[in-house]
């Protein structure tokens, strides 16, 4: 039997290649390898539903079984690749050694983590995976308010009304498109929310200042604290009081704590959860590892081919270029023209069509459209296409609630859209040079 294409991740990138794969061929065998239980969910539901009351079981939309049965996969779950040989094109797992056709890295993204201070710097949470969801959620709902008294040195970080003492504090680290739009959610479901970042607003890498100063003024109007021009410095575990249990005859105390989080400009508070968005890194250590080119994802040709034939990169784990490997006489030790990281749904699903033509046995360029961007934050709708990075120009307001990205040329390059002019994304997207 002729080896399958082996797919590693099942993510909207994984599953997504599997279904247009499918479309076009529905006689090649085709493994699927995920650390998790490959059960299909839309990610970017993961930081809207708790307003929705939406618990974790009901994020997903299809069982790993039945997505597996229907596009006739075979699915190995809970299964992680240790090593991948491009030469011989075998990979071995925790469930054994495989031999591919082809193989598709679909590996997604990591969250960056910073280095804190601290004997509770461990507690910091990131989301990026329904299980963390999970985990979170799990937290979140057994968190025990921790109220606003001051259990240190410094200024307080939050003041706030004897009512709002029992409400569960969660503070972000990240005041990025992430950390907004689970601000604008934790705030709706009624929790405690501060915010805390380097920057001088937020999302200020998006959007033009005077639109990130008006999402600014809306969360803050569900009760969402801001601490700009400040990073977390440590956290540490506060105790806040002390009960006693027996177990075996013997006195057991047991300490009940929340975190306490110093700021670098000094600000102290206790809090139930932080929470940090400030950033993902493409998963590029499979393809490091097997000697594949990598930049800041695994580099990948116009037609999705790693630098090392019969392997294909796709999604928050791919960079994409250009060109096409072997048309420079290094091309196999060196970079394609071209390097953009493309972390939306979007570009995933152009990814995955021109991925399953090439695979199917039709080598298919992707093309990329301009695709805009709808950032959920209800306090505040907004649509961005934001330019392309390096390109020079400024934002240029054309209306209230309306923001064009201007070049040198005066050309449209990108455009922000707020509150009730989101009806125009359409339009607006006519008038950006390709």
């Amino acid at each position: 039997m002729a080896p399958p294409i082996i797919i590693i991740g099942a993510g909207l990138a994984g599953w997504t290649t599997v279904r247009e794969l499918r479309k076009l061929d529905q006689r090649t065998p085709v493994l699927l390898i995920t650390a998790d239980s490959g059960d299909f969910y839309a990610k970017p539901a993961l930081s809207n539903a708790l307003q929705q009351q939406r618990t974790p079981a009901q994020l997903v939309t299809t069982a790993a079984a039945q997505m597996a049965a229907t596009h006739k996969v075979r699915l190995l779950a809970h299964t992680r690749v240790l090593v991948i040989d491009a030469l011989t094109r075998t990979l071995r797992s925790t469930r054994g050694e495989f031999s591919y056709r082809h193989l598709v890295l679909a590996t997604g993204a990591q969250p960056i983590r910073l280095p804190l201070a601290g004997d509770a710097a461990d507690q910091v949470q990131s989301i990026n995976s329904l299980d963390d969801f999970s985990r979170f959620h799990q937290r979140l709902t057994r968190a025990a308010g921790c109220g606003d008294k001051q259990v240190g040195g410094g200024p307080p970080l939050n003041l706030q009304s004897a009512s709002e003492h029992s409400r569960r504090h969660v503070l972000i680290m990240g005041a990025g498109l992430i950390g907004c739009e689970f601000a604008n959610d934790l705030a709706a479901a009624g929790y405690r929310v501060t915010v805390v970042d380097p920057s001088t607003g937020p999302m200020t890498a998006l959007l033009p200042a005077s639109a990130s100063a008006q999402l600014q003024q809306a969360l803050a109007g569900l009760g969402v604290r801001w601490h700009f021009g400040a990073t977390v410095k440590s956290v540490n575990w506060a105790k806040t009081g002390v009960s006693i249990a027996v177990a075996e005859s013997a006195r057991v105390h047991q300490v009940e704590s929340v975190l306490q989080v110093e700021l670098s400009n000094g600000s102290l508070a206790p809090v139930d959860i932080v929470l940090s968005a400030i950033g993902l890194k493409s998963d590029t250590a499979l393809a490091q590892a097997a000697g594949l080119v990598c930049e800041r994802g695994i580099v990948v040709d116009a037609t999705l081919q790693t630098s090392s034939p019969h392997i294909y990169a796709l999604g928050d784990a791919a960079q994409y270029a250009t060109g096409l490997w072997g048309v420079a006489a290094d091309a196999a030790a060196t970079s394609v023209a071209g390097a953009r990281t493309m972390p939306y749904v979007m570009p995933i699903m152009s990814a995955a069509r021109a991925l399953a033509a090439t695979l199917a046995g039709t080598p298919t360029a992707v093309a990329f459209a301009l695709m805009p961007v709808a950032i959920k934050t209800p306090a505040l709708p907004i649509v961005v296409a934001a330019p392309a990075p390096g390109t020079a120009g400024e934002w240029r307001s054309e209306a209230s609630g309306q923001w064009q990205f201007m070049d040198g040329r005066h050309q449209v390059r990108g455009f922000a859209l707020t509150g009730t002019q989101t009806a125009r994304r359409a339009e607006q997207a006519k008038l950006v040079l390709a």
